[in-house]
């Protein structure tokens, strides 16, 4: 219980009159009177707040937020009781929370409901809890405030940002997927899975032409293939250490990552493929390769709290756990950030993998060294700075150079590029029929 602005006011004004009682002895007779006529004002206005109902409260917000995306949040309020009400609300929001619009302040007429709304944006991924409302009630005269609880739980979950896999689908529903930055080339019946007969057009391969069949309608006829279906499709994703970084935007080399996985598996299901997770360097989260429609989904679940630890990434044993549960060629996707102590394992990662799986490495890069290499140089330390920098990546290169040999695909890449450029990929390796 608080005595509010008002009550404050007018004990400064009764003082007053009683410091002027010094000089004037009718003052005297005005401070006494005054006082208990605030008194009794100040009683009964307490004895009212005391009385009136708490107002009744629903939140309405989605079960799942995006990461980093501003989302709105409604509450509705309802006076109960019989008097008008005048509060003051603060939604019991975790704090690492962005938020725009609280609190607010509200008036209710006896038995009406209004409607408050704020937006809220989620820095990071996982689980969060609204514990309740916290109210500060005025007093119907205005002398006092009372702070109110009002227990109003929720759980919602922060998801990774899959604004790109809606995007995917719109596009690929209108078949404007290069609008999005994937390039697919259309190859007339090459594949390597038969898909049906058709009339031959003019440029097909004559090791397209059915002959049985074109004896039979007296034309030719054409075999068509397509991509080959039914493949598996499994990442091997670092959480350690060196995936905390975060870019100037704030989004983390994780989150990245993410966005790029749920792309991708996204359209892997929709190529008839299986897709499956595996993560390591920090909590160990494993997925069978699925193929049915849910599998994003189900991914999207496994992976949404998953953060970055401080834990050494082991690529090798990873790997060696790996080739114990997968036994069926697949196509292993690497998703790391590489630095150059980490050569050695991750080299005999690959050279065991190769034995039975075909092996992608997307290995993130910071934008601080391109942009690095962008800046203008005007003094000697800026010239240092260039020249480490190139060094740095010289070596970088070598070392991917040194991967190919070994018979992986490797992508050298800033997180931002990552999803569109793992989609690419997957249709190349597809195309070739490297799988």
């Amino acid at each position: 219980m608080r005595p509010g602005r008002r009550l404050l006011f007018l004990t400064g004004l009764w003082t007053c009159i009683g410091l002027a009682a010094v000089w004037w002895a009718y003052a005297g007779i005005l401070w006494r009177g005054a006082g208990i006529v605030l008194g009794a004002f100040a009683l009964a206005d307490l004895l009212r707040l005391l009385r009136v109902p708490l107002p009744r409260i629903e939140r309405r917000i989605g079960h799942t937020l995006p990461l980093g995306v501003w989302s709105q949040v409604r509450l509705t309020f309802e006076n109960p009781g019989e008097q008008p009400q005048r509060f003051e609300v603060h939604d019991l929001h975790p704090a690492e929370l962005e938020v725009r619009g609280m609190p607010q302040a509200l008036r209710l007429q006896p038995r009406e409901r209004q409607a408050l709304r704020y937006r809220l944006r989620p820095p990071s991924r996982g689980e969060l809890e609204f514990p309740g409302c916290d109210l500060r009630l005025a007093s119907p005269l205005g002398l006092w405030s009372r702070r109110r609880f009002s227990p109003l739980p929720a759980r919602v979950r922060v998801f990774p940002n899959f604004a790109e896999i809606s995007h995917y689908t719109l596009l690929a529903t209108d078949d404007r997927l290069s609008q999005l930055g994937v390039r697919r080339r259309r190859r007339r019946g090459l594949g390597a899975e038969f898909h049906q007969l058709r009339e031959y057009r003019r440029g097909d391969s004559p090791r397209q032409i059915d002959w049985k069949a074109s004896s039979r309608v007296r034309k030719l006829i054409s075999r068509e293939y397509q991509d080959e279906r039914d493949q598996r499709l499994l990442f091997l994703l670092d959480c350690g250490r060196r995936m905390r970084h975060r870019n100037e935007g704030g989004q983390g080399h994780l989150d990245e990552a993410l966005n790029a996985l749920l792309l991708l598996a996204y359209v892997a299901v929709r190529q008839g493929d299986a897709v499956g997770l595996m993560t390591f360097g920090g909590p160990r989260r494993w997925l069978a390769p699925r193929k049915d429609p849910s599998a994003v989904n189900r991914m999207l679940n496994a992976v949404y709290d998953l953060q970055p630890t401080l834990d050494a990434a082991d690529p090798l044993a990873a790997a060696r756990e790996l080739m114990q549960t997968q036994t069926r060629r697949a196509m292993i996707l690497i998703i790391t950030n590489s630095r150059d102590e980490d050569q050695q394992e991750l080299s005999a990662a690959i050279r065991l993998l190769r034995r039975g799986h075909l092996v992608v490495i997307a290995d993130l890069r910071e934008s601080a060294l391109d942009q690095t290499l962008h800046d203008p140089i005007g003094d000697r330390d800026s010239a240092l700075l260039f020249h480490s920098v190139q060094g740095y990546l010289q070596a970088r290169r070598s070392h991917h150079e040194r991967l190919g040999y070994l018979g992986a695909y490797v992508l050298d890449l800033l997180p931002s590029q990552l999803p569109i450029a793992l989609v690419n990929q997957y249709f190349a390796i597809k195309r070739a029929g490297a799988l």
